[in-house]
Parts: C-alpha cells; sequence; structure tokens
C-alpha cells in the first residue's frame, strides 16, 4: 500500500501571495463549420485544441508568455429578416476558449499586451479553422477580428 499524500483541510488554505489582482477573463469564439455554408467541413474541437497547444507551446519555447485557459464546445444560434419579410435562422458549432490572464502569472502584463495574444491566438485558431471571423472578449471590452474585409 502507497503512502497518499495528506489531504488538506479548510483551515490549510490561504491566498497566494502574489495572486490578488484585478479580474482580466477573455474569451475567444471561434467557429468550428469552415465557410459559410451549410455543408462547410465540421472540425472536432480536438482540432482546435492542438492548435492552441502549439501556439503555448511555441511562446513558451521562445520566452514568452501565454495564456492558457479550457475549450468548451457550444453552438451559436441566430437569426435575420429576409429580403422577402421572412425571419431566417440558423445555428452552427463553436469552440469556446476561455480563461483568465491570472494575475500570479501575468500580473506584470498590460492588458494591451493581453490583447496582444489573443489577437494572435484568434488568428492561429482561424486559420486552422477556415473562419473569416473571429469573436473575442477581454475584460469590458469586445472585438471582431475579420479576414474577409480589407
Amino acid at each position: 500500500m502507497t503512502d497518499r499524500a495528506r489531504v488538506p483541510k479548510a483551515q490549510d488554505y490561504s491566498v497566494v501571495p502574489g495572486s490578488l489582482g484585478p479580474r482580466r477573463d477573455f474569451r475567444i469564439s471561434v467557429g468550428l463549420r469552415e465557410g459559410w455554408d451549410a455543408e462547410g467541413r465540421v472540425f472536432d474541437i480536438s482540432e482546435a485544441v492542438r492548435t492552441a497547444r502549439a501556439w503555448m507551446k511555441r511562446r513558451v519555447e521562445a520566452g514568452q508568455p501565454a495564456l492558457s485557459g479550457m475549450f468548451t464546445r457550444a453552438e451559436v444560434t441566430y437569426a435575420w429578416p429576409r429580403p422577402d419579410g421572412t425571419v431566417g435562422s440558423d445555428r452552427e458549432p463553436v469552440a469556446l476558449f476561455t480563461g483568465e490572464a491570472v494575475h500570479a502569472y501575468l500580473g506584470h502584463l498590460s492588458d494591451e499586451a493581453i490583447v496582444a495574444m489573443l489577437n494572435e491566438l484568434s488568428i492561429e485558431l482561424g486559420a486552422a479553422l477556415g473562419q473569416e471571423r473571429i469573436y473575442v472578449a477581454f475584460a469590458d471590452r469586445t472585438w471582431i477580428l475579420d479576414a474577409g474585409e480589407h
């Protein structure tokens, strides 16, 4: 029988020094269906995960900080007015990459540096998954990256 590490008790917990700071949460929403057609290839979320992990690894190997977070698969739903007065609606699968620029690890970075990392990762995800638009949110801001409008 092996010894198990001691299980923490409630009184064992304390705030980690240097970890308290402003909340800077983020989200990248990228489609999993390539292109605009309903018949477009649908990627598995593992392709988004693989792309993000490769990006993280390259950055860390170069001595640069990287964002970390969680991927979840979701469906975006939407509706629009048609010229004939009817309403169309659709849905499509998306990958959501969410996380926080945790103060203990990334607190020394400016918001602009976090935004630059979000844009860099978003563009890599969009290119890997055949997407023209990627939706990004950080703290109290949102924006859309678009490869189709020049």
